[in-house]
């Protein structure tokens, strides 16, 4: 009788705790920055919607010029007014034209502007470019904008502000949303780009930039272009 009772009560602990590793992992497909368990064979079925499998590339084509372009036309702020507010006070400037995608997270912007390409720097994977931007000095008047083959980071899927985590199912299709952005931009912006053929004339840009670093403003663009 004794060895019944000990077995039944293991087996009550056991259930107990398989309940309550299956009651967090449910949780975690509803908390950002957690990853959503998914089940051997079941992937297909943990896409945006619970229906299939997310697709960034074909999500970041329906919004692109639908939404991403005209947001960043109409809410992009003049280099001219950001750059000095961010060098001026960086937390009033960062509340007043930032996004921040989570606590904790950088805030990311979006800017428009012109400006001469003095250098472009082929020994880092961004291939950024360096550009004067026009009507500023010092410090404040450089900025990098990334020619790519590599863009990293969320600055576009920030700073536009309509994509949230709220949005797709998990963390995982929350990031290949940026990620889809991110190459978006190399196939329709920067595949057109020469950097090194830029040097030395005046350009025009728009796009996002993430503040990860004081002082240092890296665009993402969704413009790139020689000046007319």
């Amino acid at each position: 009788m004794g060895i019944q009772r000990a077995v039944l009560a293991r087996t009550l602990v056991g259930v107990a705790a398989a309940l309550a590793v299956g009651g967090s992992l449910a949780a975690c497909s509803h908390v950002p920055g957690v990853y959503t368990y998914v089940p051997a064979g079941q992937e297909k079925a943990a896409g945006a919607g619970g229906s299939a499998a997310f697709d960034a590339k074909t999500y970041a084509n329906g919004i692109w010029d639908s939404k991403v372009l005209p947001t960043v036309q109409k809410d992009a702020v003049p280099a001219t007014e950001l750059l000095p507010a961010l060098e001026a006070n960086q937390d009033a400037a960062s509340k007043k034209y930032g996004n921040q995608a989570g606590t904790g997270s950088p805030y990311a912007f979006l800017v428009k502007g012109a400006g001469t390409v003095t250098a472009v720097d082929q020994e880092t994977p961004t291939h950024p470019l360096t550009v004067k931007v026009d009507g500023l000095s010092g410090k404040a008047a450089n900025v990098q904008v990334v020619t790519g083959p590599v863009i990293a980071g969320t600055a576009l899927r920030d700073a536009v502000k309509f994509i949230t985590f709220g949005n797709f199912t998990n963390q995982l299709n929350y990031a290949d949303a940026a990620t889809g952005l991110n190459n978006k931009v190399k196939s329709d912006v920067l595949s057109k780009v020469k950097a090194k053929d830029l040097v030395g004339k005046k350009v025009t840009f728009a796009g996002a930039f993430s503040l990860v670093a004081p002082g240092v403003v890296a665009i993402v663009p969704t413009q790139l272009e020689p000046a007319s």
